[in-house]
Parts: C-alpha cells; structure tokens; sequence
C-alpha cells in the first residue's frame, strides 16, 4: 500500500487576549509550575534514572526561585544510553513507514492541544521567554517540525530512479549506521525538539543532551513523545556536563552524526575531536551544526523610516536578543540617522521589562549570570569609550538578570561590538556616510567571521537587487525590509555558513537528507547468458 500525507498547514499561534480561555489556562499552568518543582530524570530506554548529581533549574526572571532539580548523566549512564539506542535501533527501523508517520503526527496534534499550556509555561519560566515569544517556539514551531518534517520525509521517500523494461531500480533510503547525538542549546524548545526529531523521524535512533536551562520543557516534550507512543530507546535523555560527552559518547564507535545548535567554539571542539578519532568510527559520521551569528541591519537612504526602527527593536529585542539570528549591529546612512534615532530613543522608553508572569512586558531576563556580567561589561565599557556612546541601556541583577534594551552608537565602524556576538539585548549602530555606501556594503560582509541572517532596507528595486548581490555571501537567511529574525518552518529554512554553521536548513528536507544513507538496489528481469557481447563477433 502507498499512503499520502497530506502538506501540512503552519500552525496558527493563539494570542492569549484578556479574558480567553487560553490566557486562563497557562495563567494557571504557570503558577502551578512555580508552585511544583520538578525531579527530572535521565530516561534511558524508557525507564527513569535518578542520579546523585541534581542540578537546579532557577528562573532567570527570579534567579532565587527553583523550578526542578536536573539528574546528570554520567560515564555508567551514557554508555548504556548507547548501548540502549544501538540495541533498539534494529526493531524500529523494521517499522512501517506509515506507523512511524503516524507517531509523530500524532505528537504534533498533542504539543498543538493538550501539552501545549505545559510547554509554553516551561518555556517562559526556565528559558525567561514571554508569552508571545514562547507560543511561537514551543508551540506553533514544534508541531511545524513535526508535521513539515514528516511530510518532508514521505517525499523523499517517493523519489526513485528510472528504470528499462527489463530492469527495476530503487533507491532504499537507509537511516545512518549507529547513533546521532542532538546537542541542544536554551533559547529555542523547538531547535531542541528538531535536533532530536528530525533524525529519528527517517529512522534513526538518538541520544539527547539539552542545555540546562531547557531541561524541563525538554522533558516535558520528551515525556510528550513517550505518549504519542514512541518505543523504549528510541530517543535516550541524557543531560550531563559536556566533557562526559565528548569523552563517553563523541569517541563511540558508533556514532553516525552529531545534529547541534550552539556556540561556534563547541562546534569547532566537536568537529575537532570527531576529526582525532575519525579512524575509530564505524563510519564518517555526519556533522550539522547552527552555530554563532551577528545578525546585520543595512539600510539605503530611501529606507522607510518607521518600519525600519520597528525591525530593529523586534530583531533586536524581542526574547532578549538571545537569538543567534537576533539584530546586533546595523548600518544606517547619516542622512535618515537623526530621525531614526528619535524613532528608536521613544519607542524603546515604552517598553516594559520584568517577569514573564506579567503579559504586559515586551522583555524578561538574559539566562542566566554569566550572560548577565557579560552585558554589563559590554555596557559599562562603552560608557566609558571614547569610541562609542550609549544611547540608552540599564540592568539590574537584585532579584532577576535584567538588562533593559541597550543602544550603543559605534563612533569606529570596527568597535567591539560591532564585531564580537554577545546574544543579548544590546544593538550596536554605526552611523555611514551616504556617499560610503559600498564601502560600507563591503566591510559588513567581511568584517565578522559569521554569516547567519541579515536584513536590508531600501526603496528601490535597483537599490535592493545591488545590496543584496554585494551581501550574497553574508547571510543564509537574508530579509528585504523585515528584521532578520522569525523564520518560519517551511517558509524560510534556517542556517548560515561561514562560522556560522553547516547551512543544512532546518526546516526543509535539505536537513532530512544529512540522516538518511541510501542503498540503490537494481533487479534485473532478463539476466545476461551470454559473456560475449555481439560487437566482438568480427575482428
């Protein structure tokens, strides 16, 4: 039987006005959460595992509140999550395709219904995003992968070779030889659930390290996937340190690929390590990665003014700036300069900043202390360089890592942080001549080592078809009068190259193809008898 599934439709975000039913409900989800605390456990083929090393899981927003105590994996517990996942993978490839369809559309319909309150509470307590911010993550952008994903996956499947009338060619699409590690980072629950899922979804089975400050949406999506009814040692949870990781689980012999999101100096250590040890795999293991990114803004002298400034505040300030795709260094001509800087300074002195239990605040806290120390000093220095001014931006640590959106003026087109990522709420803006254009075009496509996302803002079309052909090579997600951040499944596939990553486009199946290892199988219908052929019958 051949069954279709049918293209999938992006899931709607609901808007959580006053008085609706879904306000009420994750109103009531969010105090239940802060009021339970959660024992997360390791879950290594299908059972819970509690070890001695519990981390705590804290609110940024309340960096005094416990939210759950985090299990820790080590060197016993990771090395029979491998053997767990190698000893399942054989029965779940013998799945039918269909049946496997079936588990992870099912797990969408329960993230979009029944888990969705569950997964967006954990999301805005343990990873400080507000309402809006975590319903388009953890909700709307989980069911897109789940259901895009697989529907991806049922394409590929279909697409065979031609074949002669007395042959059959096929293309057996094989998931990997061993075990892929996901290696997912705090900002996004949706990243985490596609790093995840997107390989087991062709057929493969996987370990799953979370970032800490994710771990509770994580194992609520986790505990999800159990539900919608995913088999024993599939999908083995695993957090823990990463040097346990790269020393029990990166140097098996079994590992077939590493699916990341994180920082560029991980991914280089990993790449690195896979690359010492490439003699001991069973296999050359696939790598994918989403790493680092400093987002641009590079606006014409015709650019509208208004929507202008509303991109860079969202692309910069929406959850933080804790985006890899977040706006962090914009390019503005000094003609337009003073208008758009009066639009910036009384936009932004609007804007509410405080705990993710108040609806009414465009921005909550940065993770966690480290991310905290490292805007202030970003902040501080440029209060006192000669080199930069700052426009507006304050913080407070008392009971949550707060800092307030920070615009910093570069006088040196070279400052600090028009170059360096911080992933925070700070925007650095360096005002150009207008007659400077090109030149100016030129050093952000070659003044960073990232090229991740951007944006440009123009009116005319000559005007836009030349920044974008100057900066083709700066971005892998490049928006014409839109801020840079915001990529919707199947819309937009997301990635970057450079040291930005390996730009295999979550979101599409470009991304589906690095998990899959195709066998081509040929029958033949009228098998040669004779060794001779005709030709050779005269000399």
């Amino acid at each position: 039987m051949i069954y279709t599934i049918p293209k999938p439709m992006n899931e709607s975000p609901l808007h959580y006005m006053p008085g609706s039913p879904e306000r009420a409900e994750l109103k009531a989800e969010l105090e239940r959460q802060m009021d339970n605390p959660v024992d997360i456990p390791l879950i290594i083929n299908g059972v819970e595992i509690h070890t001695k090393i519990r981390i705590p899981i804290t609110a940024p927003h309340d960096h005094r509140h416990v939210l759950a105590y985090c299990s820790q994996a080590g060197e016993k517990e990771l090395k029979l999550a491998i053997k767990s996942a190698i000893a399942a993978k054989e029965k779940f490839e013998q799945i039918p395709w269909e049946h496997r369809a079936a588990l992870f559309l099912k797990a969408a319909e329960l993230v979009s219904t029944k888990y969705r309150a569950r997964l967006c509470a954990a999301t805005m307590l343990g990873q400080s995003k507000t309402v809006w911010q975590a319903e388009i993550d953890a909700a709307c952008e989980i069911t897109d992968y789940l259901r895009f994903n697989t529907y991806y996956a049922d394409q590929i499947y279909r697409m065979q070779p031609d074949s002669g009338r007395s042959e059959w060619n096929r293309l057996v699409y094989r998931p990997l030889e061993g075990f892929v590690l996901a290696i997912s980072p705090f900002n996004f629950t949706a990243i985490g659930a596609n790093l995840v899922t997107a390989p087991v979804i062709l057929g493969n089975v996987a370990l799953w390290k979370p970032a800490e400050k994710a771990a509770l949406s994580s194992y609520f999506f986790i505990k999800l996937l159990e539900e919608a009814g995913l088999p024993a040692g599939i999908i083995n949870f695993i957090p823990s340190c990463g040097l346990d990781i790269g020393k029990y689980v990166i140097n098996a012999p079994n590992l077939a690929g590493i699916h990341f999101t994180g920082s560029t100096t991980v991914f280089n250590t990993i790449w690195n390590q896979i690359g010492l040890n490439i003699g001991n795999y069973i296999s050359y293991p696939r790598i994918v990665g989403e790493t680092g990114g400093k987002g641009f803004v590079f606006a014409h002298s015709s650019a509208d003014i208004t929507a202008l400034g509303t991109a860079l505040i969202r692309g910069a300030f929406e959850y933080q700036g804790q985006k890899c795709s977040a706006a962090s260094r914009a390019f503005i001509p000094e003609s337009i300069w003073p208008e758009l800087k009066e639009t910036l300074l009384a936009e932004i002195s609007s804007l509410k900043v405080g705990s993710v239990l108040d609806f009414r605040n465009f921005m909550s806290a940065v993770i966690d202390k480290t991310s905290f120390n490292r805007m202030i000093n970003a902040i501080d220095e440029a209060k006192a360089s000669p080199d930069a001014e700052l426009l507006c931006g304050k913080y407070d640590g008392g009971q949550g890592y707060f800092v307030h959106p920070t615009i910093i003026q570069a006088k040196k087109r070279d400052y600090s942080t028009m170059r360096e990522e911080l992933f925070g709420p700070i925007l650095t803006i360096f005002v150009y001549p207008d007659q400077d254009f090109d030149e100016t075009l030129r050093y952000c496509d070659t003044s960073t080592a990232y090229a991740l996302t951007g944006a440009i803002f123009a009116r005319e079309r000559d005007i836009i078809v030349h920044m974008e052909q100057m900066l083709k090579r700066s971005a892998g997600n490049l928006y014409i009068n839109d801020k840079p951040t915001g990529a919707v499944v199947g819309r937009q596939p997301f990635g970057g190259a450079r040291a930005s990553g390996t730009n295999d486009k979550a979101g599409s199946p470009l991304n589906l193809y690095r998990w899959i290892s195709p066998m081509t199988v040929k029958e033949c219908f009228n098998s040669p008898v004779k060794v001779a052929y005709p030709l050779m019958s005269q000399e």
